[in-house]
């Protein structure tokens, strides 16, 4: 799959980078971030040997998985909130 980039300068510390796919089922998305972070995204990228698409959609899925995460560790504590539950003999009195 060929991918094109261009970086469109914003202002002083911003980048614009465009991704464009070769591809209907892709989509182009611009994000803008200031010029350091651009310069750390093209450097782990490169050293990573991927693409500056390929190290996004990675961070997105770890930021994906973190959140669910999140999510599930909220809902145990609130139900061990709810059971009482403060050690771990709490839940070896519960689980019998």
């Amino acid at each position: 799959m060929q991918e094109l980039y261009q970086t469109f300068p914003l202002t002083m510390s911003i980048n614009c980078i465009t991704i464009c796919y070769m591809s209907m089922q892709r989509q182009i998305i611009n994000i803008s971030v200031p010029k350091a972070i651009a310069k750390q995204i093209e450097a782990q990228a490169k050293k990573e040997n991927k693409t500056k698409s390929e190290l996004l959609r990675d961070a997105f899925r770890l930021y994906q998985w973190d959140k669910e995460w999140a999510r599930i560790r909220m809902l145990g504590e609130q139900t061990a909130q709810k059971m009482g539950i403060e050690t771990y003999d709490d839940i070896e009195r519960i689980a019998g």
